[in-house]
């Protein structure tokens, strides 16, 4: 799993947790684990922990996984947080045969930019899950072209941080190229500090999704448009994918 810099400063932890709360993409991932009843589930780039601390709450056995330390410290913080295991690395550190689910939320599979992470990856999942294991990933569909709207314009909010202070984030595109879309996140203090935060993100068609998927010896169940369960082109903007080994 490539390592970027988006928590490079704990305080870009503390800006996450407070923008991004518990939402629909959550309840929807934990809806398609809950369909394995106390399912031990592997969290792929788990971030600041959300969802694996929302998974471990409701009975199942969560492994974190995820390169960015300065995250799984945020983690490692939060109320609940012994209920899950959390491991700095990626997927190659996995265990073989050892989870019923994996997921890869808040877009982590765009963060795979070439091919042969993404295989590569997709072939560690596969070998992490036991026969008949599933996956369940997000990526935002390319035909929404979600990222003319990260500009200084439409993208700029104001979000209040546990302590009072309130900062404004924005996006700024830098480079949109053979299916890759960089950008750089930007969070601007009442002091006038500002931190920045580049990544590039893959924009995979769903053909390209299915292709990879098949090719790493997985079955596509399901693909939705949407967190409520809408067809590919008709909800968010997003590639909500399914399959199982």
């Amino acid at each position: 799993m490539p390592q970027h810099s988006e928590f490079s400063d704990h305080r870009l932890a503390v800006a996450y947790d407070a923008e991004c709360r518990w939402a629909r993409d959550d309840d929807f991932f934990l809806s398609v684990v809950s369909e394995t009843p106390g399912a031990r589930v592997l969290d792929l780039g788990c971030g600041t922990g959300r969802l694996a601390l929302g998974m471990a709450a409701a009975g199942h056995t969560v492994t974190g996984v995820d390169p960015d330390r300065a995250a799984l410290a945020a983690a490692r913080a939060k109320p609940g947080a012994e209920r899950v295991t959390w491991v700095a690395g990626t997927a190659s550190v996995l265990p073989d045969a050892s989870f019923d689910v994996a997921v890869m939320t808040s877009h982590v599979a765009q963060y795979f930019t070439g091919d042969d992470d993404w295989a590569e990856t997709l072939a560690d999942l596969r070998r992490a899950l036991v026969p008949g294991g599933r996956i369940a990933f997000d990526s935002r569909d390319p035909r929404a072209r979600g990222w003319e709207r990260w500009n200084p314009i439409d993208s700029r909010r104001r979000i209040e941080l546990p302590d009072g202070c309130v900062v404004t984030r924005w996006f700024e595109v830098t480079s949109v190229r053979d299916g890759s879309v960089g950008f750089t996140s930007h969070i601007g203090y009442p002091s006038g500090e500002v931190l920045s935060s580049p990544a590039v993100l893959r924009f995979r068609t769903g053909d390209e999704l299915r292709a990879s998927l098949l090719s790493a010896g997985f079955t596509v169940e399901r693909m939705y448009g949407g967190w409520d369960r809408e067809p590919v082109g008709a909800g968010d903007g997003e590639l909500v994918v399914i399959a199982h080994t």
